[in-house]
């Protein structure tokens, strides 16, 4: 067997993300290990989340920043001390300048089908909300690489739910969620398995 993947998972939120991951590794359902575990501000239910499983944490707080070059270096240096083979996004909210040692190792997850609903302040409830607004008779869930700016990365796997009509964003985000669950595990063992190449715009699975 190979060795497991090692990850640096990202969180500004309630790491639900992270719990998933936490909880799959623990059925031997996801091979990786999770070195470190980098939160945006202290006090994140996230960064308990981690604790409470015996993941190494720290965090790298955006506000104390006025350079996003230096706050990028500054959440980089934890992931190469960790020797991490990817990085993570889960629930991250930061814009980020990726450095080329990690362009086509480091992922997101945003709870709509790009490209439509991303992009800067489109996050959480604000995307379900436009979803709704919008008439979408469909939503889902996109796992894509990172860029340097916000959800527009080379896709690698959308998965689909439908929207009801008497959906409310929290219902639908619910709905949205239970895809998250299974794309981005699913996205992490593609790369752990080296099955994913990056074409320009379009990843393909091999």
């Amino acid at each position: 067997m190979p060795p497991p993947l090692r990850i640096a998972v990202l969180v500004s939120g309630s790491g639900r993300t992270l719990q998933n991951f936490v909880d799959l590794r623990a059925q031997n359902l996801l091979p990786v290990d999770i070195p470190i575990v980098i939160g945006s501000k202290p006090d994140l239910v996230g960064l308990q989340r981690a604790a409470k499983a015996g993941l190494p944490t720290t965090v790298v707080e955006r506000r104390r920043y006025i350079s996003l070059q230096a706050f990028s270096d500054d959440v980089f240096a934890p992931c190469d001390a960790a020797n991490v083979d990817l990085i993570v996004l889960a629930g991250w909210l930061c814009l980020l300048n990726i450095p080329d040692r990690y362009l086509g190792r480091a992922m997101n997850i945003h709870p709509a089908l790009l490209p439509s609903f991303g992009g800067r302040g489109m996050f959480g409830h604000h995307v379900h909300q436009a979803v709704l607004d919008h008439g979408c008779k469909v939503s889902g869930c996109t796992v894509h690489f990172l860029d340097n700016a916000y959800d527009t990365g080379p896709i690698i796997l959308q998965r689909t739910c439908p929207v009801l009509d008497d959906d409310t964003a929290d219902t639908l985000a619910a709905r949205v969620f239970e895809q998250e669950k299974i794309a981005y595990p699913e996205a992490i063992r593609l790369y752990a398995q080296a099955r994913l190449k990056i074409e320009g715009r379009r990843v393909r699975i091999l």
